[in-house]
């Protein structure tokens, strides 16, 4: 027997048409590429949006024709988000970051039809271009006052000026695409993933649940996390289906400009990667509750230092988050949320379960398994490669003609974690990441939380490296806080009676500085590549 229930497909589009209708006066404000602040409501943009649809059509673009975008979150990018998607055509962020070759490589797999961008990327589109096989439609996302000269370029402003906002989305199948994110391709080109209607919609009711992101229309919304990294984490679409204040950040992601931008806008509720919260941290150093309005603040990509935890939580009293996803799960899989009885532990023993990245959100399935396939029991110790299954969670990888990539229904992450009892997953490490000494595995990812707890260190990283006896041996590379003299035979005494002996670093060497990728993550390959022989000397002891 069927049910009696109305047919309505979840599409993108709808997202936007209840945050027009419900929340018509709730406001956006975007910093501009420009530099000054813009202001608008939700009834505003989705009226844009409609005209930029008409727009899309005119200009040739139709259903299933990729559009790109290089471009900061702003409004403009916003209105891209929902009028290529709700005119069926698919939204392609480009994360601006990636190397020139990896750039062209994905414009060309994707077969963009146009790319819209921002003018702070002139300079990679204008680099671009000799490099694409077919010409495209380059749009400048600005006025008719700052269009570069070039008779190969359109003004997003006057385009939109063609049309007015009568325009009705279509009806789409929920299951047709929506958008497409590459991987960042730090192990060989990148990978396409592409979201549909039903995927992005789903994902966005997980994203506000109240044990998620909590969500509400009470809330303000900022997404430092930038649209180019899988969707600003569903962030936009969350504020849409919420009816949240959203405040964008454009190019200005320093902590000073963050700081202005927060208490400006009475921010409750933000997003962004650890290195993006160390800036922002640096920068009211010193000051104890410097943000009076924020709440919380979700923190994901790498790992979140306990040290940052502590000092959003104990110095500022804003509740930290720590999330986990990829690109191929829209991104989010887990968030670390208290149980109540968690509530009433000694604060040493919190802030241990806020270092792991928590518990799957409804919609995500987990497990861990063994190199046989076999399922790992969730007893907090059991060490497994971590597979998911879900809704949101990709099946297969756009354009590539193999199998599909998941193994009997499941996800292969890469990741290898433990699970306990209570259902808090955490990453021990990446598959490629992981250090085998003696025989034995050793997690990069636990050394690095301990060194993490240390006053003096700001930053950590832990690689495995070639040793004449051992296989791997782990060194451990920091950067110090600021004005702190760490030196390598203190540090390496604070791991005593931590984690097992033969765990523990041979050596620290301090940096400046890590190598970054795209999305803010170290590049742990380029630290082995130039401390691969850092041990090649007496036999390290057992």
């Amino acid at each position: 027997m069927i049910g009696l229930m109305m047919q309505q497909p979840l599409l993108v589009s709808s997202l936007l048409t209840h945050a027009a209708r419900h929340h018509a006066e709730q406001e956006i404000v975007s910093r501009r590429v420009e530099g000054d602040i813009h202001r608008y409501r939700f009834a505003d943009m989705a009226a844009r949006a409609r005209r930029l649809a008409k727009t899309l059509a005119a200009l040739g673009i139709r259903q299933g024709d990729r559009v790109a975008t290089l471009a900061w979150n702003g409004y403009r990018h916003l209105e891209l988000n929902f009028a290529v998607s709700g005119h069926g055509a698919v939204l392609h962020t480009i994360n601006p970051r990636l190397h020139l070759d990896h750039i062209a490589y994905i414009v060309e797999h994707a077969a963009d039809k146009a790319i819209f961008f921002d003018l702070t990327f002139l300079p990679i589109i204008e680099a671009l271009r000799s490099r694409l096989s077919t010409p495209r439609l380059f749009v400048a996302m600005c006025d008719a006052e700052r269009l570069p000269e070039s008779d190969a370029l359109l003004c997003y402003e006057d385009l939109i000026d063609l049309h007015d906002d009568r325009y009705a989305w279509p009806l789409l199948d929920e299951n047709t695409a929506s958008s497409l994110c590459y991987t960042s391709g730090t192990t060989g080109n990148p990978k396409g993933v592409l979201y549909s209607h039903r995927s992005t919609v789903l994902h966005s009711y997980a994203g506000a649940l109240p044990d998620a992101f909590n969500g509400s229309a009470r809330d303000t919304i900022l997404p430092v996390v930038p649209m180019f990294h899988v969707n600003a984490w569903g962030l936009p679409f969350i504020a849409c289906m919420v009816g949240a204040k959203l405040v964008l950040p454009g190019p200005a992601l320093d902590g000073k400009s963050l700081h202005e931008l927060i208490e400006a806008e009475q921010v409750t509720l933000s997003a962004g990667v650890p290195t993006i919260w160390q800036g922002l941290l640096a920068h009211v150093a010193g000051r104890s509750r410097a943000f009076s309005s924020m709440k919380r603040t979700v923190i994901g990509g790498a790992p979140c230092p306990t040290a940052m935890a502590a000092q959003f939580q104990k110095v500022h009293e804003v509740d930290v988050l720590h999330a986990w996803g990829m690109t191929e799960l829209s991104p989010l899989g887990t968030v670390c949320s208290f149980k109540p009885r968690q509530l009433a532990l000694p604060e040493d023993q919190r802030y241990a379960i806020q270092a792991k990245q928590g518990r799957a959100v409804f919609g995500i399935d987990m497990k861990i398994v063994d190199g046989q396939g076999n399922e790992l029991p969730w007893d907090g110790e059991a060490v497994g490669d971590l597979m998911v299954r879900g809704p949101w969670v990709a099946a297969g990888y756009f354009g590539e003609s193999s199998m599909p990539v998941h193994v009997d229904g499941w996800f292969p992450t890469g990741d290898m974690a433990r699970i306990d009892r209570d259902g808090f997953m955490q990453i021990t490490d990446r598959s490629k990441d992981v250090i085998k000494s003696g025989g034995e595995w050793i997690s990069s990812i636990d050394i690095e939380n301990i060194a993490c707890l240390h006053p003096g260190v700001a930053s950590a990283t832990c690689i495995g490296v070639r040793h004449p006896k051992w296989d791997e041996r782990p060194l451990l590379l920091i950067t110090r806080s600021s004005g702190s003299t760490l030196d390598k035979d203190e540090l390496l005494a604070f791991f005593e009676g931590k984690l097992a002996r033969w765990w523990k670093p041979d050596d620290v060497i301090f940096l400046d500085g890590f190598p970054l990728g795209a999305t803010g993550k170290v590049l742990k390959n380029k630290l082995r590549e130039q401390y691969g022989a850092h041990y090649a000397g007496p036999d390290t002891p057992a």
